[in-house]
C-alpha cells in the first residue's frame, strides 16, 4: 500500500531539506506583506525541521511575474517569516536567484538550523512548464524533499512534482500544514460523519457543477447560495428580474436537482432574497423569491434563507462551505454570508472551508478560530473534494516497503 511520510518521520539533522511553501501572500502598493497567513501556516513544518537541524532551503512563487520581476521578488516574504521565526531564527537568508551559482552558494553556507529562501520561483520560466532541466537543478539544492504548499498541489511543476523524483523513498514526505488539508478533506469524500451538509455559494454554476455532482454523491444536504443559486431558481421557472445567471447552465441545474431528488439528496434554495438595483447600491431590500422586480438584481440571501441554511448547518455532524452566498464585499449585501460564517463558528460538528472568499469571510466575521479547518487551497482544495487526483500530492507517494 502506498503511502507519504511525514515530515516528522523524515531524517533531517544535517541535512539540507527542500521545504515547497505556499508563500503567495498579498502586498501593498509598497510591496509590504498585508496578510501574512500562508506564511504562518508553513511555521510548524519550519520550526520543526529547525529544531532538529535541518539545513532548511524554502521555495515559494509570488504572483504571476513575467521574467524576473522585481516588484515580485520575495524580499518582502523573507523579512516577514524573519519576523516570525524570532528570536529562534536569527535571519532569513534570501537568495538572488532560484537556481545558479549565488543561490548554491548561499544554500552550501547554510549550518544546521538556518534557512535560506530562494527567490520567486516563477521568475524561472521553466518552474510552471515542470521543465526537466530546472527540475534536476531545484534537487540538486537538497538531499531531503518536504512539500508544505497544498495551495500549488493541484499543479504539475518543477517545485511540486518535477524535482520530486530525484529523491529516493524515504527522502520525501509532506509538511504539517499538507497533511492536515488532506485529513480534513479526506472527511468529506471518505467515511463521512452523518448528517453531511455542503454549503456552496459563488458566482458560476460551470465554475462549480463538478464540485457539487461529487459532493452530492455523499451529501445529505446541498444548500445554494450567491449568484449561482440564481440559475438554479431560473431552472424552476422563477423570474429572477435583472438578476446573474447562466441561462445557458439551466439545463445543468436542472438536472442536478433531479439527480438529487432521485437520491434523496435534499437541495436547499432561497426562498428570500435581498434585492437592489444594481451591485453599486447603498442599501437593499428583502423579497420572496417569487417577487423579484423586473428592475431589481439579487445580490443576497434573505434572512429567512439565512435562519434555514444555519438550522442545518446547525444539525450537521460534517459540514462543507465554499464560496460567498452573496455580494459580501459589499456591506449591504454581506448579511448572508456573514450569517453562515457565524453558524459555522457554533457548529459542534466537524467544519470546513474552502476557497479565498468563504475564508476572508471567516476571517472578516472573527470566527476563524472557531471553525474546524480553514483550506489554505482554493483550487486544490475544490479540486480535491471533485475526487481529483493532485499532481502535487501524488508525486509523495511511495510503496510502504520501502
Amino acid at each position: 500500500m502506498a503511502t507519504i511520510r511525514k515530515v516528522s518521520d523524515l531524517d533531517v539533522a544535517g541535512k539540507r531539506v527542500f521545504v515547497r511553501v505556499d508563500f503567495n501572500v498579498p502586498q501593498d502598493e509598497k510591496g509590504a506583506v498585508t496578510d501574512d497567513t500562508r506564511i504562518r501556516a508553513a511555521l510548524p513544518t519550519i520550526r520543526n525541521l529547525v529544531e532538529r537541524g535541518a539545513r532548511v532551503i524554502l521555495g515559494s512563487h509570488l504572483g504571476r511575474p513575467k521574467g524576473k520581476t522585481p516588484s515580485l521578488s520575495l524580499l518582502p516574504v523573507a523579512a516577514r517569516l524573519a519576523e516570525l521565526l524570532a528570536p529562534q531564527v536569527k535571519e532569513v537568508k534570501l537568495c538572488d536567484e532560484v537556481v545558479g551559482d549565488g543561490s548554491r552558494k548561499v544554500v552550501s553556507d547554510l549550518r544546521d538550523g538556518e534557512i535560506a529562501l530562494l527567490e520567486n520561483l516563477r521568475w524561472e520560466p521553466g518552474e510552471e512548464k515542470n521543465d526537466e532541466a530546472l527540475s534536476k537543478a531545484l534537487a540538486s539544492l537538497a538531499e531531503v524533499y518536504v512539500n508544505d504548499a497544498f495551495g500549488t498541489a493541484h499543479r504539475a511543476h518543477c517545485s511540486t512534482v518535477g524535482m520530486v523524483k530525484h529523491f529516493a523513498p524515504g527522502k520525501r514526505g509532506a509538511g504539517f500544514l499538507m497533511l492536515r488539508e488532506v485529513e480534513f478533506l479526506s472527511r468529506l469524500i471518505h467515511n463521512v460523519e452523518r448528517p453531511y451538509v455542503v454549503v456552496i455559494g459563488g458566482a458560476k454554476v460551470s465554475d462549480k457543477i463538478n464540485v457539487l455532482t461529487n459532493l452530492a454523491s455523499v451529501a445529505d444536504a446541498v444548500l445554494i447560495g450567491g449568484a449561482m443559486a440564481n440559475t438554479f431558481l431560473a431552472a424552476q421557472g422563477k423570474n429572477l428580474g435583472k438578476s446573474k445567471l447562466e441561462a445557458d447552465k439551466l439545463h445543468v441545474a436542472k438536472q442536478f436537482m433531479e439527480r438529487c431528488a432521485r437520491d434523496s439528496v435534499d437541495v436547499v434554495l432561497p426562498t428570500d432574497l435581498i434585492v437592489a438595483p444594481s451591485i453599486d447600491a447603498l442599501d437593499g431590500r428583502v423579497v420572496d423569491v417569487d417577487a423579484v422586480p423586473l428592475d431589481q438584481m439579487a445580490l443576497d440571501i434573505g434572512p429567512a434563507t439565512a435562519r434555514e441554511f444555519a438550522s442545518h448547518i446547525h444539525d450537521a455532524k460534517t459540514v462543507f462551505w465554499n464560496g460567498p452566498l452573496g455580494l459580501f464585499e459589499k456591506k449591504p449585501f454581506a448579511a448572508g454570508t456573514f450569517a453562515i460564517a457565524r453558524a459555522m463558528a457554533e457548529s459542534s460538528g466537524t467544519t470546513v472551508v474552502g476557497g479565498g472568499d468563504s475564508v476572508a469571510a471567516i476571517t472578516e466575521a472573527g470566527v476563524e478560530a472557531k471553525v474546524s479547518h480553514v483550506s489554505t487551497g482554493g483550487g486544490a482544495s475544490l479540486e480535491f473534494v471533485e475526487g481529483q487526483t493532485l499532481p502535487g500530492i501524488a508525486a509523495l507517494y511511495e510503496p510502504e516497503s520501502e
